[in-house]
């Protein structure tokens, strides 16, 4: 196991891209942190980087405070799985296993013990004389988590390795990977665009957006304190509502006000929202928090607006729905019934409330 250390890392390609801008990430001894954002953002990059199959333009790597920028791949004592398996396919699964560790001379005996062990953990041991052309997508995989696991590395690298399954597959092999990190405790940088990937894998998430860090967290607190509109936008599914408008002082009350949409300021807020009035900001609502007025007892109602589309989900069911310019989606239960063109009252729970500045900020309460 091991820490790892990124400060002010930087990696820059023609054309003036800054793939990875001036990232500082600790990830610790045994954890399992999650790099996450859009396609582009840096995330694979930063990791080849970690890996040394890249070279920084700036800043430092450490393992275990020891800087490994211009160690070569060999010397990190890093393993890293792809998105594409990368499997011989002339070789069985036990020499596919091997191969890294044949590479390195280990001895035989030891060689076989520590793939006999890998395939056991994997539930591979029936399958280690086949070849990768006989065995299922989700069956490569784990092969491939067995190539790097036979090597006990300091630290595990995961570039979206399971990008190319099947839903029901990538559900299986995520609980599998949970499951190995859980035993074995290894150190661990998982890339991934999949926000169900990062919530349920990471004990923290790391967001990305142009190879610069938006926040770092535990998955709850991305979800309910988001540092920014971007973060916001990027976990949760559907995503959360935003509304644009101003807040204005109206006699003695302060509210918000947009296109359609009318909020007083609940108490908590009036001081940080103070230095607010006038400015453009935008409020935030996730779309379990907006529903039909009637359903919301005390709620305050904030919005008359059309349904556009019904998204029926089984328990639950999603709103499409318009108010002037502004779209959104709210939640609700699958007994209520709506009607396309139908318009209803919405309201929200106001201790649920997010503001973002004109910069994208959140405003902290």
């Amino acid at each position: 196991m091991a820490t790892l250390t990124l400060t002010n890392l930087e990696k820059h390609f023609p054309g003036n891209v800054r793939a990875v801008d001036r990232l500082s990430l600790t990830v610790d001894d045994g954890e399992l942190l999650v790099l996450f954002g859009p396609s582009g953002c840096g995330k694979t990059t930063t990791l080849r980087l970690i890996a040394g199959l890249e070279t920084p333009t700036g800043g430092t790597i450490a393992i275990d405070e020891q800087t490994v920028d211009n160690l070569p791949p060999r010397d990190r004592d890093v393993a890293m799985v792809f998105q594409d398996h990368a499997l011989y396919p002339h070789m069985t699964i036990r020499r596919n296993m091997a191969f890294p560790l044949a590479m390195r001379k280990i001895p035989r005996a030891e060689i076989r013990r520590r793939v006999d062990e890998a395939a056991e953990l994997l539930r591979l041991g029936d399958l280690l004389d086949r070849r990768p052309g006989e065995l299922s997508g989700g069956q490569r995989q784990r092969v491939a988590l067995g190539r790097a696991i036979v090597r006990k590395p300091k630290l595990f690298l995961l570039d979206e390795p399971l990008s190319n399954l099947e839903a029901g597959l990538r559900a299986e092999l995520r609980r599998e990977i949970a499951r190995l990190h859980q035993r074995l405790g290894v150190t661990t940088i998982y890339v991934t665009h999949d926000q169900t990937e990062a919530m349920t894998l990471a004990g923290r998430i790391a967001v990305l957006r142009d190879g610069q860090l938006q926040q770092v967290d535990d998955p709850a607190a991305l979800y309910h304190h988001p540092a920014n509109r971007f973060v916001a936008s990027a976990i949760g599914d559907p995503t959360m509502n935003f509304f644009d408008g101003r807040i204005v002082q109206e006699e003695s009350e302060l509210v918000f006000r947009a296109e359609r949409c009318f909020l007083p300021i609940p108490g908590p807020w009036i001081t940080p929202l103070q230095s607010h009035i006038g400015n453009p900001i935008t409020l935030g609502i996730r779309p379990e928090h907006i529903g039909p007025a009637i359903a919301k007892g005390d709620a305050v109602v904030i919005v008359s607006a059309r349904v556009e589309a019904v998204e029926s989900l089984g328990p639950e069911s999603h709103l499409h729905l318009t108010a002037g310019h502004d779209r959104f989606t709210c939640r609700v239960t699958a007994v209520d019934a709506y009607q396309l063109g139908q318009s209803i009252d919405l309201s929200i729970s106001t201790d649920a409330l997010h503001f973002f500045d004109s910069h994208g900020d959140g405003v902290d309460i």
